[in-house]
């Protein structure tokens, strides 16, 4: 299936010279992490707590891509720099489910969304994320498979913010975009589990 993910080869090349710095300065793939996470978390509570300043909402797309761009960054700092460990490997998987909860929860305010919209795409996002963190354990490799991936979902909600903070509002018909997007992840989820079982190693 087709993912903005996919990309993300090229995104890295285009990141590693600032990642060899990052290296060089003692930054750690951890520490990356973690702010990438902060920033989710306080950029996602201050839009929940203020729905009413769409403009704000603008930062979305702004700090979707550079979340992207923490992303990878921590995984060349961990994987090309030798900084792989057990924590990380929670943080990176952890910290991505909640950041992702964090910056679309403010949409419960937004109409023509409800809570049960946005409440059913943060969990199917969460289990996207769990199928594909779990191949490891059958023995097959991590699963990145789409549609509507983290990367995607990101596009998604950075264009969904995108459109609020300019026009102040979203129009009645694009209420159809969020369950459509959930049936996107439940497919996801299906190839994610698919992919895993038939790269599985037989134990």
């Amino acid at each position: 299936m087709i993912s903005i993910y996919q990309l993300k080869p090229r995104f890295q090349a285009l990141l590693r010279p600032l990642v060899a710095r990052f290296a060089a300065a003692g930054v750690t793939a951890n520490q990356v992490t973690l702010a990438a996470m902060a920033v989710s978390l306080a950029l996602g509570a201050w839009l929940f707590l203020h729905p009413e300043a769409t403009t704000a909402f603008l930062l979305l797309p702004l700090w979707m891509f550079l979340r992207m761009a923490f992303n990878a960054v921590d995984g060349m700092l961990a994987r090309e720099f030798g900084q792989q460990s057990a924590l990380g490997a929670y943080l990176n998987e952890l910290s991505d489910v909640i950041s992702d909860a964090a910056l679309y929860l403010p949409f419960v305010w937004v109409a023509p969304f409800s809570w049960a919209d946005v409440g059913a795409l943060i969990f199917l996002s969460a289990v996207s994320e769990m199928a594909g963190a779990l191949g490891p354990m059958v023995g097959a490799p991590r699963r990145y498979d789409g549609p509507m991936g983290k990367s995607d979902r990101a596009f998604l909600f950075g264009a969904l913010g995108l459109w609020l903070g300019l026009a102040g509002s979203l129009p009645g018909w694009t209420a159809w975009i969020l369950p459509v997007a959930a049936a996107a992840i439940l497919l996801n989820i299906h190839n994610r589990i698919r992919g895993g079982v038939a790269q599985a190693r037989p134990r």
